[in-house]
């Protein structure tokens, strides 16, 4: 039995920036922070000559190829199980998919962290974070960035540097231990109750990117500046410049692609910055999931929101990245 956990995250800055359409070009800045909602993985060998995968659907199969959950195909051959009959996967969330926390990126590489375990390979995080990549761009072609993969095996607040030529720079955010204890209790998450497929708005962007819209890259731009700009708020301990920063960067994310916000979120937003919220913005690609606010008065804040029928999600910052939690 072996069981593997990797954190979901919420991006504090230049989420869009790693795509590849627009680090290749223009390289690309991002500051992602893992939290301690989890994708977990299941792993145990049966006594069955088959082999059973469970997540939101069941599937018996007979060999790897039959499968067709394509991450959990592509993972099996990329590390090298293409003959292993006794074996049931199990994936689980803290958190639904299409919620805008990273999911997918979480479960691929807390997938890979289990098979390597049972392959008894000692991989570091960061060629799990590139292996992870490598299964959901390159060989399932997804428009979709890396910050994912790269924060769910790393973990922490950490900034990503997404070179033209593929090399990832990965630095730790510099906060003092008050300013790290103030963000973390002044952050706050609410589902706004829609849930949605990120590749719609992602193959949008993703697009325009190729096509060198001189629109989508000056917003792209304006964001990857935000990023920088946050990271200086945050690392001076200006954690009210952050949440200013925060409104900038939505208000900019919005004008990205149709489909960014709707007027429920946007209705919901305004009732947060009216509420206490110095700034916030909709976590992940956009369309739903959830609306991340920054506040001093999380009581008001809350109130106003659960009374409205938002589920408030409450967490805490994950320093582990992905790890295997019980190996017997």
């Amino acid at each position: 039995m072996i069981i593997t956990s990797s954190p979901l995250r919420i991006s504090l800055g230049g989420g869009g920036t790693d795509l590849p359409s627009y680090y290749r070009e223009h390289t690309g800045f991002v500051i992602s922070a893992a939290i301690n909602k989890y994708v977990y993985i299941t792993l145990h060998e049966t006594f069955g000559e088959k082999i059973i995968v469970k997540y939101s659907k069941m599937e018996e199969v007979q060999t790897p190829a039959e499968i067709k959950h394509p991450i959990v195909r592509e993972a099996l051959e990329l590390v090298g199980i293409d003959a292993h009959p006794h074996l049931e996967i199990t994936s689980m969330s803290d958190i639904p998919a299409g919620t805008g926390l990273g999911s997918s990126g979480s479960f691929t590489t807390a997938l890979l962290r289990a098979l390597h375990c049972l392959k008894k390979n000692s991989v570091p995080a960061r060629d799990l974070a590139e292996q992870a990549c490598h299964i959901e761009l390159e060989r399932l072609g997804e428009p979709i960035g890396k910050q994912d993969q790269y924060i769910a095996a790393i973990g922490g607040i950490t900034c990503f540097t997404f070179h033209p030529g593929g090399h990832v720079d990965v630095a730790p955010l510099r906060l003092s231990p008050e300013t790290l204890h103030t963000l973390e209790d002044n952050l706050i998450l609410f589902f706004t109750g829609f849930t949605r497929s990120a590749s719609g708005i992602l193959k949008d962007q993703d697009s325009r990117s190729r096509q060198k819209d001189s629109g989508m890259l000056d917003n792209l731009h304006f964001i990857k500046q935000i990023a920088f700009d946050s990271k200086a708020a945050m690392e001076s301990g200006d954690l009210r410049g952050l949440a200013e920063l925060m409104h900038i960067h939505w208000e900019h994310k919005k004008k990205r692609t149709e489909g960014m916000s709707n007027p429920q979120i946007d209705s919901y937003y305004e009732l947060g910055r009216a509420n206490g919220a110095l700034g916030g913005k909709l976590i992940g690609a956009g369309g739903g999931g959830f609306l991340m606010f920054y506040t001093e008065d999380k009581t008001r804040l809350r109130h106003v929101m659960t009374g409205k029928g938002l589920q408030e999600v409450r967490f805490r910052f994950d320093f582990a990245g992905s790890q295997v939690i019980v190996q017997s």
